[in-house]
């Protein structure tokens, strides 16, 4: 396990149900320099630095960190810029049959790039076959070996890590057979040692800075937090470290504990684990950052039986602005944020790479830019819709692009 995750409260660190001993830490301290927070605030990409100093932050600089957190916060939350993916890539020739390798269908975040990857596929004229991993290890075997038998054109693993697919996936690539992921890996692009040519994600950096640096422009630099994590993916790890990251650059906020729950048993544990939090961390427990929503939808009803009143603790995601996660934001119940990714674009995207693949092309490598849906935005942009569907154009862009 990863030794950045701890509990910063006093109390023994804890790992899910598991308690691990505190381990060493240096005595530097982590922090975000001005004017690192001066080029996300100009740059909806962000920068990528994290600054390390022996001396913590004094009193002008906390203020002005938190004053950057704010900018860079509303900066997130403007309405998408115009198109800026791909401008050209090969016509879509009918008739191809593409595997779509779910790891589970009961995570939002899939479902919706499922429906997008179908929507773009009946303008292509392809056929998509869906194969469900329902979360498990035998579910997952048994869905690649259903998928590899469909003799597919191309396959989308969605969800799933790649790494730890690799025996999978390279009996796809032996037959010729291009692969595409969604959220596969910690980064977008190829995933060295896998036969993912390209992996559609969001900047996961980028979106876990952003989760956290609402929790620190909110509370105005008073965070009491916790951070909910999967263990089992590097894209989630990476998203943990970076929100702890900027936790830790607060002055005046604490990172009261790092939680690993598997995102598959999530319906199982958080009503649980929410009350676990309640107890151990009381009021000081303000913010909890997660890397998907998926966390919080089985946490509400925990909450609302203990009594927290729904403006005195704040849910924020790092990903990936599901249904759910819109209703809770709109209705000011509990969720306060989520950085939304475009889940349905992403669905067309991962069809266009996979288009590009076969035509023996190379990948677009198109990264959307991060996007904080809050309650000023939420209902703009796809939102009455619950979803964040960026109004960029994209399907007629891709349209074009199919010449279809």
């Amino acid at each position: 396990m990863e030794e950045y995750i701890r509990d910063c409260s006093g109390a023994t660190p804890v790992i899910g149900e598991r308690r691990l001993g505190r381990p060493k830490r240096s005595g530097v301290a982590v922090i975000i320099s001005i004017s690192v927070f001066l080029l996300f605030a100009a740059d909806p990409g962000y920068g990528e630095e994290l600054l390390r100093s022996p001396n913590p932050l004094d009193a002008e600089q906390a203020i002005a960190f938190v004053t950057q957190a704010q900018e860079v916060v509303a900066t997130a939350t403007l309405k998408t810029p115009p198109w800026n993916g791909p401008e050209s890539g090969p016509g879509a020739p009918p008739g191809k049959v593409i595997a779509f390798v779910t790891e589970d269908l009961r995570n939002g975040g899939i479902i919706a790039v499922a429906q997008g990857a179908r929507e773009a596929a009946v303008v292509m004229r392809w056929t998509l076959k869906v194969f469900d991993a329902d979360g498990t290890s035998a579910g997952r075997a048994k869905a690649m070996a259903d998928a590899l038998a469909a003799k597919p054109d191309g396959i989308v693993i969605c969800g799933s890590d790649a790494i730890e697919n690799n025996p999978a996936l390279t009996a796809f690539s032996r037959r010729g057979i291009p692969v595409v992921g969604w959220h596969a890996g910690a980064q977008p692009g190829p995933i060295p040692g896998t036969p993912v040519a390209m992996n559609v994600t969001s900047q996961p950096i980028k979106t876990a800075q952003l989760a956290a640096m609402a929790a620190v422009a909110q509370s105005d630099g008073h965070a009491g937090v916790v951070i909910l994590t999967d263990s089992r993916y590097s894209i989630a790890m990476a998203k943990a470290k970076a929100m702890e990251d900027i936790i830790r650059a607060c002055k005046g906020c604490t990172l009261l504990e790092v939680r690993d729950v598997a995102i598959s048993q999530a319906s199982e544990q958080m009503p649980a684990i929410a009350r676990q939090l309640l107890l151990q961390h009381g009021e000081r427990w303000t913010h909890a950052l997660a890397i998907n929503d998926i966390y919080f939808d089985y946490a509400i009803a925990a909450l609302t039986n203990a009594g927290v009143a729904a403006d005195k603790l704040s849910l924020i995601s790092a990903g990936d602005g599901s249904a759910s996660a819109f209703l809770r934001i709109q209705a000011k119940t509990y969720q306060t944020a989520t950085v939304a990714e475009p889940l349905n674009l992403q669905g067309w995207q991962v069809m266009d790479e996979l288009n590009r693949l076969i035509a023996g092309q190379p990948v677009s490598g198109f990264v959307m830019p991060t996007h904080l849906v809050n309650a000023n935005n939420a209902s703009l942009e796809g939102g009455d819709s619950f979803q964040y569907d960026p109004d960029n154009g994209y399907r007629d862009r891709y349209r074009a692009l199919w010449k279809r």
